[in-house]
């Protein structure tokens, strides 16, 4: 189960009644691929497990991918972080030459799938890195250690088909960073051993909730973002170090969608992932006394399978600090979390709660699809293409042309 509890008054139906009907209509119109996601997928997990059926060489995984080919993969691992994997997770998903040699100095290849992972098929930093491995570990089997994901008919499908090299593909229709519940995440995921039926299956709940059973909720706290005139800043506190990557996922989800340009004016809400309770020790100071500019939405979890009590210990000179005796660790840092909300509030901030039962694969599908749609939402609020990056592709084009110089 998941809750999400508002700390603010929620926009009347008849405010809101139109964007629902807008939300309704893009997931109907099949143009925007990446709400029938939960659903095409069952179908594909029948074709990774067979596929993984060959792999029985295979210890270590490296998924080579960046931005939407990997973060929301990277998120998906460390929230399941405490679940036992068939095989290691690694990830290249930068050309920094510290971490490329970091991951592969410590893999044999023999043992090792490569996930050549990219939506267009010509990402450079995807296929430079390719390039590299190529060229250090010269294989003359490429379909034994490379598998790819990328869009239909791309010239990296081509090169995999050439090579006799296994592919998966992506739906046109469905954004890089709107993606991880495609063959990008359930590629790795299902080889790693993470059980995908229950990803999408919480996501599948999600859809229910929001589209078929109309829980307007979620576009009403749209609705409030949009047209807050003070919060153009959207803070995510989560409680747990597990979400630390997902906070990346959806500060790349925020604000790739969401900042643009509509005519001469320029939009768009700015997304920060904060980590509780190690961040009430730092931003939390910006927040409570600063410019009352932000938003939050704090993220929890009830349960802990790792939970650890504190024990009945008083160290002398420190007994200020015995209040705590009694609780686990899962307990305190959910009274820091509500201590902190109660606090934000009085200070008139624009609240919400997420509260997790736990954090396994189907909360996980859950909360993904619900930063997904939720994006979706905003960014009909204010009137933009949320599926689009125009800003990105210039300084793509930029560094071709320096290069070619």
């Amino acid at each position: 189960m998941v809750r999400n509890s508002f700390k603010f008054n929620l926009a009347k139906e008849d405010d809101i009644s139109s964007y629902v009907k807008r939300i309704n209509d893009e997931c109907e119109s099949g143009e925007i691929g990446y709400y029938h996601l939960p659903d095409l997928g069952y179908g594909l997990i029948d074709e990774i497990l067979e596929y993984e059926k060959s792999l029985t060489h295979v210890k270590n995984v490296v998924l080579i991918g960046i931005g939407g080919s990997s973060l929301g993969v990277k998120a998906i691992k460390s929230m399941l972080a405490a679940k036992k994997r068939v095989r290691e997770l690694y990830f290249l998903d930068n050309v920094d030459p510290q971490s490329y040699k970091s991951v592969t100095d410590g893999l044999k290849f023999d043992e090792t799938l490569f996930i050549v992972s990219s939506k267009s098929g010509n990402t450079i930093e995807t296929i430079t890195i390719l390039k590299c491995l190529l060229d250090r570990f010269k294989p003359k089997n490429l379909s034994k250690n490379f598998v790819v994901v990328t869009d239909p008919q791309t010239n990296l499908q081509k090169y995999a088909a050439k090579n006799g090299i296994k592919f998966f593909n992506i739906p046109q229709n469905v954004g890089g960073r709107f993606s991880v519940l495609s063959a990008i995440g359930l590629v790795p995921l299902a080889i790693c051993g993470y059980d995908v039926k229950e990803i999408l299956s919480g996501a599948t709940s999600c859809k229910r909730r929001y589209i078929n059973d109309k829980d307007s909720s979620i576009v009403a706290k749209a609705y409030h973002y949009a047209t807050n005139r003070n919060a153009g800043i959207n803070v995510i506190f989560s409680y747990s170090d597990r979400f630390f990557e997902f906070n990346d996922w959806y500060v790349q989800l925020w604000a790739e969608s969401l900042g643009k340009k509509k005519g001469y004016k320029r939009v768009g809400l700015t997304p920060v992932g904060l980590v509780g309770s190690r961040d009430q020790h730092s931003f939390l100071q910006l927040i409570m006394d600063g410019v009352k500019d932000k938003s939050v939405t704090f993220i929890k979890i009830k349960e802990n399978e790792a939970d650890v009590k504190i024990p009945n210990i008083s160290i002398e000179g420190l007994e200020e600090c015995d209040f705590v005796q009694g609780l686990s660790l899962n307990e305190l840092i959910n009274l820091q979390c509500d201590a902190t909300t109660t606090a934000l509030v009085q200070e008139g901030i624009s609240v919400d709660v997420i509260e997790l039962d736990k954090l396994d694969e189907w909360h996980v599908g859950w909360l993904i699809f619900y930063y997904e749609l939720l994006t979706s939402a905003t960014g009909i609020m204010l009137g933009i293409n949320t599926y689009d990056q125009p800003g990105v592709e210039i300084g793509k084009r930029i560094l071709k042309t320096m290069l070619l110089k």
